[in-house]
């Protein structure tokens, strides 16, 4: 999932990550139409949907791409998060190998991604408690180890959602301006994120693998 934030004059990008099943799709769903579907069909590609909303007196506009967490669509995933300003990466509390997956996108992150990138890691399906995998303290003192906000969210239940995606917007409205402009340059260098300004896009669209940001 690939966010965008509105900053004055700024379109700056961030990336949600992880594996397929982990949710990814039903958070976007629940924070933008406020719905939740039990069997989501996985995204192929990418799927865009934006929202506008009053943030601590300010009006962000959460441009928002839903990417596919199939393996073959892996190689896509760079185009999304160089140059990204945030990202969160999702896993399935009730899935210890989808934390795994989610460690190895965070190591992705940070070893290919931008060192002002404000990265989230959101354990997702909260409500699945009897069926646990993931315990809390070790995703927490994962994130603290690395250096990333962390929450625990439930798409069905709606814990959470908005609440990650206002941090989010607080954390990525302290980093300084010039960090701001550097990423939307390094954005805009990529030839393929500079195909991805969304300022003309619909509400909602499925980008293909073989096209990537053809509709």
């Amino acid at each position: 999932m690939l966010i965008n934030f509105s900053f004055l004059d700024f379109n700056v990008s961030q990336v949600l990550l992880g594996d397929v099943g982990a949710g990814k799709s039903s958070l976007v769903l629940r924070f933008v139409k406020g719905q939740f579907v039990e069997f989501q069909e996985s995204t192929i590609g990418a799927a865009f949907f934006s929202q506008t909303l009053a943030v601590n007196d300010e009006t962000v506009k959460f441009e928002i791409w839903d990417t596919a967490g199939q393996e073959r669509y892996h190689s896509l995933a760079p185009m999304y998060y160089r140059g990204a300003a945030a990202a969160i990466v999702v896993y399935d509390i009730s899935n210890q190998a989808s934390f795994t997956r989610a460690k190895k996108w965070v190591q992705e992150l940070q070893a290919q991604g931008n060192q002002n990138t404000v990265v989230a890691l959101a354990g997702n399906k909260a409500d699945l408690l009897e069926a646990r995998e993931v315990q809390i303290e070790e995703a927490k003192t994962y994130a603290q180890e690395n250096g990333l906000f962390f929450m625990e969210t439930s798409a069905k239940t709606a814990t959470n959602v908005n609440d990650i995606f206002y941090e989010i917007d607080a954390n990525v409205s302290s980093i300084p301006i010039a960090a701001k402009r550097l990423l939307q340059g390094q954005a805009a260098q990529n030839p393929q994120a500079a195909g991805m300004v969304l300022s003309q896009r619909p509400n909602e669209r499925v980008v293909s693998a073989a096209s990537c940001c053809s509709s």
